[in-house]
């Protein structure tokens, strides 16, 4: 059977418009597709089935091809020719990193947060001149919660965590140039005003409401439709392991539109998914 172009592939529902899909977004959204769908499966899958529910997000052909030959370049995907055609497989370190990702997009926020009131401090001094190194420190750090609420000072109220940025900070080769300590805030200044130079947490509860209103209202009637409902869905949600630090309810605002957020993707998760899967299962096979 040879390749399918997406002209036919059917009207893209409104939510995929809402911005123009670049390449770093087509490249995000097959990854997002490969670990919602292509992980559970464990089975390869035809180029053709991943243009065309690509093509489904709003993303052309050619952006799709690229996106698959740049997501191989770098590890995560490996080719398989059948005759003319292709069928892609996880490769090892692709699938353990969809896991690790699966398990954040799909625990996150539903844990409660309790808290014994002490703090993981972690002092690191990197020069100025060093601003790549400075760039992944602030990247891996924030992706594991952490804020700073001054030049060279990273905070987060979960301790746990300090393995984690060991890790960070190891393979960065900065160990010698970092420190740690826990403890309770003292006497002097106020909490809140720390959290609030730490975190934007106004920007963060955006967010959430731009997701509550892309997402509450949508009713997806076909297949197609609901397959692409939940590729965004998941896309949007994916966001936010990076920009909530999922602090202790005490330290957040109230109202706090991460609660209702949170509720609103595992109930339109739950619902939409016994539809999408069985819809990509029969693309799939459609292809084969």
């Amino acid at each position: 059977m040879t390749e399918r172009s997406t002209e036919d592939a059917g009207a893209v529902p409104a939510l995929s418009r809402r911005r123009e899909v670049g390449e770093a977004s087509a490249r995000s959204l097959l990854m997002t597709i490969l670990g919602e769908f292509a992980l559970p499966s464990g089975e390869p899958v035809w180029t053709s089935t991943l243009v065309r529910v690509l093509g489904l997000a709003g993303v052309e052909e050619k952006s799709a091809r690229q996106s698959l030959a740049r997501t191989a370049a770098e590890g995560w995907l490996s080719p398989d020719r059948v005759g003319r055609r292709v069928r892609w497989n996880l490769t090892d370190a692709g699938r353990r990193l969809l896991v690790e990702g699966a398990e954040r997009i799909y625990s996150f926020g539903s844990a409660e947060q309790s808290w014994d009131g002490r703090w993981l401090v972690v002092l690191i001094s990197i020069p100025e001149s060093m601003r790549g190194l400075r760039h992944k420190l602030r990247t891996q750090f924030s992706w594991a919660g952490f804020g700073s609420p001054s030049p060279g000072v990273w905070i987060t109220p979960h301790t746990a965590t300090e393995a984690e940025a060991r890790t960070v900070i190891e393979d960065l080769d900065l160990a010698d140039k970092a420190m740690s300590f826990v403890a309770e805030y003292g006497m002097l200044g106020n909490q809140r005003d720390m959290v609030t130079a730490a975190w934007d947490l106004d920007e963060v509860e955006r967010h959430y409401e731009d997701f509550i209103a892309g997402f509450a209202d949508l009713a997806p009637a076909t297949p197609d439709e609901i397959l692409t409902a939940q590729i965004q869905l998941v896309q949007e949600w994916r966001r936010f392991p990076f920009l909530d630090p999922q602090l202790p309810e005490t330290l957040l605002p109230r109202p706090w539109s991460g609660t209702a957020a949170t509720t609103l993707f595992h109930d339109r998760h739950g619902a939409w998914a016994e539809a999408a899967g069985p819809h990509w299962a029969e693309l799939a096979a459609t292809d084969s």
